[in-house]
């Protein structure tokens, strides 16, 4: 990723340096939301119940996709786990680095293929983190090398947000636009702005629980426990079929 891309990282770095500073996430509909940087940076104690819960489920060789800023990364790894963060952005590694991440690597969740088989007991992908799979047909493909980089018993711990536990018109329009142009309600397209820096188009996917089980379908992988939230956010612990 090219520096003045890098949108997402120099957001990060803002607040890393200075402890304030804010980004926006914009949709391709032009709607335009507050990103609360803050909250990647948050210690245990500050975290949801459901976080706290499904990271019960940590086993010795850990993959965290689109680590951000380390929170689960470093937790994990103070807590004597074997933690490889990943993110396309350099400067969100360079800064899991500087928090003390032993193992970050710059690469995108479509590059993981390149780890070996059997090098991983456990893939989180949190903070909302399982659009990073884009959308059902990549989220398949992405799934498939999840199961062949991963050990007989693993787990994936994965966060979402169910699109349709909202009144908001703006929302529903949306899913709207969606089911015009073929694709699922929750498959939105957005970038992150900071200042002077606009990141690229990306599609995150948002799903429901049912739609999650579809998707998983014919991946090797099946629902073993969803974590509820008291809001639309839940979390998802796989496991192989």
């Amino acid at each position: 990723m090219k520096p003045e891309k890098d949108a997402f990282g120099q957001l990060l770095w803002a607040f890393f340096k200075n402890k304030k500073d804010h980004g926006f996430v914009e949709r391709d509909d032009g709607y335009i939301e507050l990103f609360e940087v803050n909250l990647c940076f948050s210690e245990y104690k500050h975290w949801p119940f459901y976080e706290k819960e499904a990271l019960k489920y940590a086993n010795v060789r850990v993959l965290d996709i689109g680590c951000g800023a380390g929170r689960h990364s470093i937790y994990l790894q103070k807590k004597g786990f074997d933690v490889t963060g990943i993110d396309n952005s350099p400067l969100a590694i360079k800064i899991c680095k500087l928090r003390g991440l032993k193992k970050a690597k710059i690469m995108s969740i479509t590059e993981i293929g390149k780890f070996k088989q059997n090098s991983f007991d456990m893939i989180i992908i949190m903070g909302n983190n399982f659009g990073l799979l884009g959308s059902p047909k990549k989220a398949k493909a992405i799934l498939k090398k999840f199961h062949d980089i991963s050990s007989g018993k693993a787990l994936i711990i994965a966060s979402c947000n169910d699109p349709y536990k909202t009144d908001k018109p703006e929302h529903l329009e949306y899913h709207e636009f969606n089911k015009k142009r073929g694709r699922m309600p929750g498959q939105v397209r957005i970038r992150v702005r900071f200042k002077k820096f606009i990141g690229e188009w990306f599609d995150y996917l948002y799903v429901s629980k049912n739609e999650m089980k579809k998707i998983l379908k014919g991946t090797g992988w099946k629902i073993k426990k969803f974590i509820d939230s008291n809001k639309s956010y839940y979390i998802a612990v796989i496991e192989k079929e």
